[in-house]
C-alpha cells in the first residue's frame, strides 16, 4: 500500500513537471515566433528608412520632387506605427518580455530617425507638413503618469485623424541611451515627461485638445 502511494505520488509529480515543461517550452516557442516576426518587420523598416535617406541625398540635386519626398516619409511613419502596434500585441501576450523590449527599444531609435530625417525633409520642401513629436516614458509605473500618457495618446490620435496629411506624428520612448535623441532635444529645456513637440520649438507639457494643437501647425 505505502509502495501504491508512493508510486502514484512520483506518477503526478512526474505529470506536473512534464506539464510544467511543456507549458514552459510553448510559452518560449511562442515568444521566440513573435521575437522572429518584429526582427523580421524591423530588418524591412530599416531598409525602407535607407531609401528615403537615399531619397533625400537625390533630392539635394534636384532629381527628386517634394511630393514623392513627403509620401515617402508619410508612408514610411505609418508602417513603422503599425508595426509597433503589433510589437505592443506581441508584448502583452508574450511570457518573456527582455528580448522583446530591446525590439521595442530600436523601433524607437529608428522612429528617432525618422523624426532627424523629417526635419531634412522639411527643409527641402518649407511648410509641406508638420511634425508632432510624443516623448513618453516606456515602463512607468506611476499611475498618474500612465493616465496622462493615455490622455495624450488619445488626443494626438485625434490630431492626427483631423489632420491625416498635415502631420506627421512621431511617438517615442525616452532613453538615456539615444544620443542622437538628446541632441534633438537639448535646447528645449525639457524637464519632465511626457511632452509633446510641434515642429521642433513648440513644447507642450500640460493636456489640451487636438484643436488647440492645430494653432501651432504649418
Amino acid at each position: 500500500m505505502v509502495f501504491l502511494k508512493k508510486y502514484v505520488f512520483l506518477q503526478a509529480l512526474f505529470l506536473t513537471i512534464v506539464m510544467f515543461l511543456i507549458g514552459m517550452y510553448v510559452g518560449i516557442s511562442f515568444e521566440k515566433k513573435n521575437l522572429d516576426k518584429s526582427e523580421a518587420f524591423f530588418s524591412e523598416s530599416e531598409i525602407s528608412l535607407m531609401d528615403i535617406v537615399a531619397l533625400n541625398n537625390l533630392a539635394s540635386s534636384g532629381d527628386v520632387s517634394c511630393d514623392v519626398l513627403i509620401n515617402s516619409t508619410f508612408n514610411f511613419a505609418n508602417k513603422v506605427y503599425e508595426e509597433a502596434l503589433l510589437l505592443d500585441d506581441y508584448e502583452k501576450s508574450g511570457k518573456v518580455e527582455g528580448n522583446l523590449l530591446y525590439v521595442h527599444r530600436k523601433y524607437d531609435l529608428l522612429r528617432t530617425y525618422l523624426w532627424m530625417n523629417a526635419i531634412k525633409v522639411k527643409e527641402e520642401c518649407p511648410d509641406s507638413f508638420s511634425t508632432v513629436v510624443y516623448l513618453y516614458n516606456y515602463d512607468v509605473k506611476d499611475l498618474t503618469v500612465k493616465a496622462k500618457q493615455s490622455v495624450w495618446s488619445k488626443i494626438l490620435m485625434n490630431l492626427k485623424s483631423d489632420n491625416p496629411d498635415e502631420v506627421l506624428l512621431i511617438p517615442i520612448a525616452t532613453s538615456d541611451d539615444f544620443v542622437s535623441l538628446e541632441a534633438l532635444t537639448s535646447e528645449l529645456n525639457i524637464k519632465t515627461y511626457p511632452v509633446v513637440i510641434v515642429n521642433e520649438k513648440d513644447v507642450l507639457e500640460n493636456l489640451t485638445s487636438s484643436k488647440e494643437i492645430e494653432k501651432y501647425l504649418n
